[in-house]
């Protein structure tokens, strides 16, 4: 693709954007009362499929789900919001971030950041093959922040999957 026609086909993160929102009912929470964590994640992954899916077209599978942060518990009875946005792109892969917001139900005591995550999705074909995603366009300050921190993060990633390979053919551990 050249340059021209990267330019012309490039998208802003804003058209990746995902509101979700839950309630955390009983069977969403463990014997204490808080959410459990892979309920959270599992909303995690539906919410940053659909930044994924809406940035890159078509169908996207998750490749990566890491450097999750949680910061607080959400109990039984609380209203959780996801925010995910695509943050970066590759050639056929994206890191979505996912912010996780809970409200108490009904007391109007403002929301409370619970956790952030980065996910990485893989675009698909109709085989089922990795494809081309456009590439992005960073249009605000922000943008920008976000697009740098998420390559800092990627370049991470794939020098511990070297480093992890590196060790899995030297027969270490």
């Amino acid at each position: 693709m050249t340059k021209d026609a990267a330019e012309a086909t490039a998208q802003t993160p804003d058209v990746s954007r995902v509101e979700m929102t839950q309630l955390v009912m009983p069977g969403d929470a463990n014997a204490r009362g808080n959410a459990f964590g892979g309920q959270i994640l599992a909303w995690i992954d539906i919410a940053a499929a659909v930044a994924a899916g809406r940035y890159s077209g078509g169908s996207v599978v998750t490749a990566a789900f890491d450097d999750v942060h949680f910061i607080r518990p959400i109990r039984q009875g609380d209203v959780v919001i996801f925010k995910a946005q695509v943050n970066y792109v590759g050639r056929s892969s994206m890191e979505v971030g996912v912010r996780v917001e809970g409200e108490k139900w009904g007391a109007r005591e403002g929301r409370y950041h619970a956790l952030s995550a980065y996910t990485t999705f893989v675009a698909l074909d109709n085989d089922g093959r990795p494809t081309p995603v456009p590439p992005m366009r960073a249009a605000t300050d922000e943008d920008r922040r976000r697009c740098e921190d998420a390559r800092r993060r990627m370049e991470e990633r794939r020098e511990r999957r070297s480093l992890k390979a590196g060790r899995l053919e030297g027969g270490g551990s």
